[in-house]
């Protein structure tokens, strides 16, 4: 996976609770599938090549792997280590990427860029994602998303297009699920948080790019099931589960007990283990819970 904060591991070091929904992937594949998430905060598609970061990808692209491709929120950017152009700049960068992944056997699929929770005419969305703040809080916001990514959408179609390579349309997919939620209720996809609300983040933090714990895995489910739809090959690896649980941030809850604790009674629940060892929860009488463990995962007790 290449892309943006949108998609890239995150810090969760002192009960951070940013995630980008490439983290999440891995709930929605078997273990047969390995993901290997290289997307990186504050990347365009420009800075990912210059950087070397695609370079270091390539060298690891074997025949048969899928290389995800998502980029666009930092390309807007006008600093001009980032910015590329649609149309031009962007899609060459795009092509380059389509292209390198097939000379070197792999299987490349593009992505457009997530919507932003944008429900207001803001002058600073884009500028935003850096700050991770909302500047236009204070605008009234309307029933409506507004698009701020405009012609960059397009390209990542365009290219596929061109060279036969798969397409997920990402920003319709999370258009359709904020737009669905509200401008109320889509913030809690996001890290919009009032000061004093979690303990990791005091001062609050309103923040209309960036997903937290449950919106990254809402669209991290959406996403595999999208690609399922449209990689035939890769359907009998997308997998459901009620809740994942894993030790690396990678799932809905840290802690077992917790997430069992959360499950209501009397309704079927299966819960996925992550890695590591785990000591069997209690498990009330009138709960329906079923367990099952990922490659790497056991019980101690």
């Amino acid at each position: 996976m290449i892309g943006d904060s949108t998609m890239a591991n995150k810090d969760i070091s002192g009960g951070g609770l940013e995630r980008g929904w490439g983290m999440m992937l891995k709930n929605f594949f078997t273990d047969d599938v390995i993901i290997d998430n290289h997307a990186k905060n504050g990347r365009s598609s420009k800075s990912f090549i210059s950087e070397g970061l695609w370079r270091k990808v390539c060298e690891q692209i074997r025949p048969g792997d899928y290389v995800f491709i998502q980029f666009g929120h930092n390309d807007e950017k006008q600093d001009t280590a980032r910015h590329t152009e649609p149309g031009t700049t962007f899609d060459a960068n795009l092509r380059m990427f389509v292209n390198d992944t097939k000379m070197r056997g792999g299987i490349p699929v593009l992505f457009n860029s997530v919507v932003r929770r944008t429900f207001s005419a803001s002058k600073t969305a884009v500028e935003d994602d850096d700050r991770r703040d909302n500047s236009s809080a204070g605008l009234i916001e309307g029933d409506t998303l507004v698009d701020t990514h405009g012609a960059y959408l397009i390209s990542p179609r365009k290219v596929a297009n061109e060279t036969g390579t798969v397409f997920i349309d990402a920003n319709k997919i999370t258009h359709d699920l904020e737009q669905g939620l509200g401008p109320a209720g889509s913030k809690k996809l996001h890290m919009c948080y009032e000061p004093g609300e979690v303990p990791s983040l005091p001062n609050g933090r309103q923040d209309n790019t960036h997903y937290n714990v449950y919106g990254a895995y809402t669209v991290a489910g959406l996403l595999a099931d999208a690609v399922a739809e449209k990689i035939p090959a890769l359907q009998k690896y997308v997998q459901h589960y009620d809740i994942a649980v894993a030790k690396d941030g990678s799932g809905l809850f840290f802690d077992l007990q917790e997430a069992v604790e959360s499950v209501p009674a009397d309704k079927p629940t299966t819960i996925y283990v992550g890695e590591g060892e785990w000591v069997k929860p209690s498990v009330p009488s009138d709960k329906k819970i079923r367990f099952v463990l990922r490659d790497g995962a056991k019980w101690v007790r």
